[in-house]
């Protein structure tokens, strides 16, 4: 049988796995690397090198060595700000090609932003060689130069010669996609706020109402949508094509990466900044990392910048999506009782209202000459007292035929309560109106 062990030691695969790692530290240091120094290429390098090394590292039990606890938690910082900020570096990258208006304000706190996190792997470095230095590290001979890590943008493009407009496209592809982002958007909206928190109120904010696991999930939502959106609508890029449904993606692709940054900051905040665990070297290496990764502008740009500008941007497309759903929804007519014996008060009005807003395509209840929106519990109950007013037994919606589905069921069944107005069960099909 073979053995699954490699013969070559510890100490010899430790410098192996650094090597890279510490090639980079090492060029982050250099006084003579340019300004421009931090570029995707680099985060890209920063992020292969320090997560095999931690890999590495952790194989071996460094999270309960005293000796290479710090080394460990070094690299999984370089790694975590490396993939926030390469997150951020898209952003700034892609911004001219995002059909959003007034960005200026914007790019200039995500350039706020990323300076932070490249201040911070700059602190990160030269600690890194010391701490490698420490523990008989050999350091690289060779360095790496700014030729090794170019930026991505040049002053040219290539030839756009494959059409990808969207002509053709189902539309019930389209409608899908935007009534999904409304639904995000909708979900979203308690964590919204107007103005930025201060440095109390963030701390009692994350992790307890904001945190990884909760970003992540919008995060994996997002996506969801963006690959939806690339697969079934336009593949292409941003430049030319429906520019209504092009500047829907800019909205849900910036929010998207903010999100992603957000993730990995959370994450090496909660993880490695937030709680030390009850062992005196856990908290000493907590503070180590707290001096050279201030914990207070990592939450202001985490929840200041990101989450302020993701709350932002899928509020601000909203009525975009909503314009784009309505006009690709497929429309019709229906024809139902009102409920018996209360008429449209407070709960069917708001059943019917849920139905409408769950779909985002737009409905409206015609009594006689006058149209009410559906989506709004006091139009349905302004409807109400024309319909009571003048004995009318039976309405008309039209709009949405995916939200007159639901009503028709909704109305199958007495729109929810018995003619007493107490509530009774609903069919599966409206589970979502729980």
């Amino acid at each position: 049988m073979n053995d699954p062990y490699c013969e070559i030691s510890f100490s010899e695969k430790v410098r192996i796995f650094s090597f890279d790692y510490l090639k980079c530290c090492v060029y982050i240091t250099n006084r003579h690397t340019p300004n421009h120094v931090f570029t995707k290429k680099l985060y890209s390098k920063l992020i292969s090198t320090s997560q095999v090394l931690e890999d590495f590292l952790d194989f071996h039990g460094a999270k309960n060595s005293e000796d290479w606890y710090l080394y460990r938690e070094l690299c999984a910082t370089v790694r975590h700000l490396s993939l926030g900020a390469y997150c951020q570096k898209h952003i700034l990258n892609r911004l001219i090609f995002y059909d959003i208006p007034d960005t200026e304000v914007f790019r200039e706190q995500g350039e706020k932003t990323l300076t932070f996190l490249n201040d911070a792997l700059r602190k990160l470095a030269p600690v890194i060689i010391d701490e490698a230095s420490r523990l008989n590290i050999a350091m690289p001979v060779d360095a790496f130069g700014s030729e090794d890590f170019p930026g991505i943008t040049t002053s040219e493009m290539l030839k756009y010669d494959i059409d990808d407009d969207a002509k053709d496209v189902q539309k019930r592809n389209i409608v899908k996609i935007a009534s999904e982002f409304l639904s995000i958007a909708a979900s979203f909206d308690p964590m919204g706020f107007y103005e930025p928190y201060g440095n109390d109120e963030i701390a009692a904010l994350v992790p307890e109402t904001v945190n990884e696991v909760q970003v992540r999930r919008f995060e994996m939502l997002v996506h969801n949508l963006q690959s939806s959106f690339d697969t079934y609508v336009i593949h292409g890029g941003f430049r030319f094509g429906d520019r209504k449904l092009k500047s829907l993606r800019s909205y849900f692709s910036i929010v998207f990466h903010l999100l992603q940054m957000m993730g990995r900051l959370l994450h090496f905040y909660e993880r490695h900044l937030h709680e030390a665990g009850y062992k005196n070297t856990y908290k000493r290496v907590q503070d180590k990392l707290a001096s050279l990764v201030d914990p207070v502008i990592l939450l202001d740009r985490t929840v200041n910048y990101g989450l302020f500008y993701a709350c932002h941007y899928l509020n601000s497309g909203k009525k975009l999506a909503r314009e784009i759903l309505n006009e690709n929804i497929e429309r019709s007519t229906i024809t139902v009782g009102i409920p018996v014996k209360l008429g449209f008060h407070s709960r069917p009005s708001l059943l019917v209202a849920k139905i409408v807003q769950h779909f985002g395509g737009q409905v409206e209840l015609v009594v006689g000459q006058d149209r009410f929106d559906a989506s709004s519990v006091l139009d349905i109950q302004w409807a109400g007292g024309k319909i009571q007013k003048e004995k009318i037994t039976e309405v008309t919606f039209e709009g949405d035929t995916r939200a007159l589905a639901a009503i028709q069921i909704l109305a199958g069944v007495n729109y929810g309560e018995d003619t007493m107005g107490k509530g009774v069960p609903l069919p599966s099909e409206l589970s979502y109106l729980k």
